[in-house]
């Protein structure tokens, strides 16, 4: 084989571990996420974290509840922990919902990914389907980040961590619409009842 052809051949494999091992991104920076994710276990074992990045200056670390309650179990320090460490948070039964959350120990603030759970009411994270190779991290759900209150800059790349063992839901739009559809016959019945009780 002449140096030409081992030369390509090594850039193509290059080229193709590089196109593989590419981490997502958040693709409108600057515009607060308007999914809201459901996250739950795939299987019964354990669930476990990969660290795959941070765009913080802020010193946090990662923590998860499972059906509600918190594990007790964090780590992932995003300045101090190696691209691809693993954190195992134990084991899981299937459709355990998971609630993953990021401690900010230099403001205190804490952030989940159920906005629900944020004190300021924001979405933190954003997620999708990772096909995994960066730093030997596997295939898995990627789940990004903001560190700030009020979300800060919402490019949700200040912490990034890739889980095995776990599966996202969206509500479809149609959901939503028949969601507030609802909600606004229930209002309106309300104030049709204390209308007519006033």
């Amino acid at each position: 084989m002449s140096l030409l052809t081992k030369f390509a051949a090594a850039a193509f494999a290059v080229s193709a571990v590089a196109a593989n091992a590419m981490l997502p991104t958040y693709p409108t920076p600057g515009v607060e996420n308007p999914v809201l994710y459901t996250f739950t276990a795939t299987a019964n074992g354990d669930l476990t974290a990969y660290f795959a990045g941070s765009g913080a200056s802020y010193n946090e670390t990662l923590g998860l509840l499972v059906n509600g309650v918190d594990t007790g179990i964090t780590g992932l320090q995003n300045h101090t922990t190696p691209l691809g460490t693993a954190l195992d948070f134990g084991s899981v039964t299937a459709g355990d919902v998971l609630t993953f959350f990021i401690n900010v120990q230099t403001t205190g603030d804490t952030f989940y990914s159920n906005p629900a759970l944020n004190s300021d009411g924001v979405n933190h994270v954003y997620s999708t389907f990772y096909a995994g190779g960066d730093y030997g991290i596997p295939a898995g759900r990627y789940v990004a980040f903001e560190d700030l209150n009020g979300g800060g800059d919402l490019n949700y790349g200040d912490e990034q961590f890739v889980f095995a063992n776990t599966s996202a839901t969206v509500p479809e739009p149609t959901s939503w619409a028949l969601m507030l559809g609802g909600l606004g016959l229930v209002g309106g019945a309300l104030r049709r009842r204390h209308v007519a009780t006033a």
